[in-house]
């Protein structure tokens, strides 16, 4: 195995470990992960680069973590050499500049009026909307036929074709998907493109004026154009990708003592390869 496909191998599992918020607190506390994430910033691969940023944009999300975050040697920095660098694809810049500002607004009055979007990173696992950040928005789906890894990795596949898409993560217990996108993106372009899997349909979340909330399906008839994104590049096969193996890659929800060995290993793979 080459050392390009090894160190992706590690950022993706280091992707899936985060999007458990059960993991995030002692991902970030691992004293060679998360400088490991940070310098893989500067890789050569581009998916490399987005699938690290992906991780870190989940280890965001725990409130608790990011003044560790912001003071860790070389984050600010990298992020604002991959918002500035030429050759790093749209989306990847976007998503570096969400982080950026969550993590300068670490310790701020306004992180404070953005808690209770985030709520607990240990109960929910949805995406953080920094009250400063105009450029993107949160839409949460829920999917009928979302029963499976088989069916996620579709839908990963669908989402990810769609041009102004940010990042996701799946609640796969109430079959919902929450999706950062751009400003820009309608919601219903998420709905085209997962309805047309022929074998899951997707409808929207909405927050009711009481706090509550009701589910929105979108209206066939007005399905959008999807334009499709070719600046991220595609991920790994789903016979060669360790995402899609969830029993391996992603640590179940009550069972974080399952991940936690894998970081042992994720830390030593980093140690060789940079320390």
């Amino acid at each position: 195995m080459s050392a390009e496909m090894d160190a992706l191998t590690v950022v993706n599992q280091l992707r899936d470990l985060a999007a458990d918020p059960l993991n995030r607190r002692a991902i970030v506390e691992d004293q060679g992960c998360l400088p490991g994430l940070i310098l893989f910033f500067d890789h050569p691969n581009p998916q490399v680069v987005y699938s690290a940023l992906l991780a870190v944009r989940y280890l965001a999300e725990c409130r608790a973590n990011r003044e560790k975050m912001k003071s860790e040697l070389g984050m600010m920095l990298s992020l604002q050499n991959v918002m500035q660098k030429s050759t790093s694809p749209g989306e990847t810049k976007l998503l570096a500049s969400e982080i950026y500002e969550i993590l300068q607004s670490a310790g701020k009055e306004e992180a404070e009026q953005a808690e209770a979007a985030a709520a607990s990173c240990r109960r929910k696992a949805h995406f953080f909307l920094g009250s400063n950040n105009k450029r993107a928005k949160t839409v949460v789906l829920h999917i009928d036929g979302l029963d499976d890894s088989a069916r996620r990795g579709l839908c990963e596949e669908a989402l990810l074709k769609i041009r102004g898409v940010i990042s996701f993560t799946f609640q796969m217990a109430v079959k919902r998907c929450v999706v950062r996108i751009r400003s820009d993106l309608k919601a219903e372009a998420l709905g085209t493109a997962i309805n047309s899997t022929k074998v899951m349909k997707a409808q929207q979340v909405m927050k009711t004026d009481d706090g509550g909330e009701m589910i929105v399906p979108f209206q066939e008839d007005t399905a959008v154009l999807v334009e499709e994104n070719t600046d991220i590049p595609d991920y790994l096969p789903e016979d060669e990708s360790p995402s899609q193996e969830q029993d391996k890659a992603v640590t179940r929800i009550g069972s974080i003592t399952d991940g936690m060995g894998w970081l042992g290993t994720a830390a030593n793979f980093l140690s060789r390869s940079f320390y």
